[in-house]
């Protein structure tokens, strides 16, 4: 067996399974409601999620071919909506008003909105994803909308988590979020998006 993707795999087990280990055990949670703790677990989890996105984009997990790993980034995108959708509707339901103001953009702490935006651009992604599979799109222009999307994601998250003191240790949440940043600069480098666009124009 070759060290190489046994430490790629082991050091992405760990990148995603510190932070939520972290939080799921933070004395914060203490006399905590469950659905706002199972909330807050989700959008833990999301976060973990949008660093699997940009490694399995660029082809960079060991023992995954090509194919396979585009599907399984696609199954990985529903599963981000879905954790998203979950850390939504949990913090709805334990306090109305401060999701309102998020999404009127009207709350008082900075962090809501990159949070709101972080979350549009997953919902919109994933309509572009649905409108590519119906070839309703063309590739090249779904392609720059894909990626443009998956940055807004990538930095809007890790702003919106960045600027929480909540459950997440200081430590593993900042790991995560350079990870994060990281891996999507990488892909963004790598598939050269932007360059290939501006060839097309000229």
């Amino acid at each position: 067996m070759r060290l190489r993707p046994v430490l790629i795999w082991g050091a992405l087990s760990a990148a995603i399974v510190v932070p939520l280990a972290v939080a799921a055990t933070s004395p914060l949670l203490a006399w905590r409601d469950p659905v706002y703790i199972g909330a807050g677990l989700a959008g833990v989890a999301a976060m973990a999620l949008i660093l699997l996105q940009p490694l399995l984009a660029g082809g960079y997990l060991p023992g995954l071919p090509p194919l396979r790993g585009r599907r399984v980034h696609r199954w990985i995108g529903g599963t981000l909506v879905v954790a998203v959708i979950a850390h939504v509707a949990g913090l709805w339901l334990t306090s109305p008003p401060d999701v309102i103001d998020a999404l009127l953009f009207t709350s008082p702490t900075p962090f809501s909105a990159w949070g709101v935006i972080a979350m549009w651009a997953v919902f919109a992604s994933a309509l572009l994803a649905i409108l590519r599979r119906q070839r309703r799109i063309r590739p090249r222009r779904w392609r720059l909308a894909h990626t443009t999307l998956a940055m807004v994601i990538a930095l809007g998250s890790v702003i919106h988590a960045l600027l929480i003191e909540g459950t997440m240790g200081t430590v593993s949440k900042t790991a995560l979020c350079l990870l994060v940043l990281a891996a999507t600069a990488k892909v963004m480098l790598d598939l050269r998006v932007w360059a290939l666009w501006s060839r097309r124009r000229a």
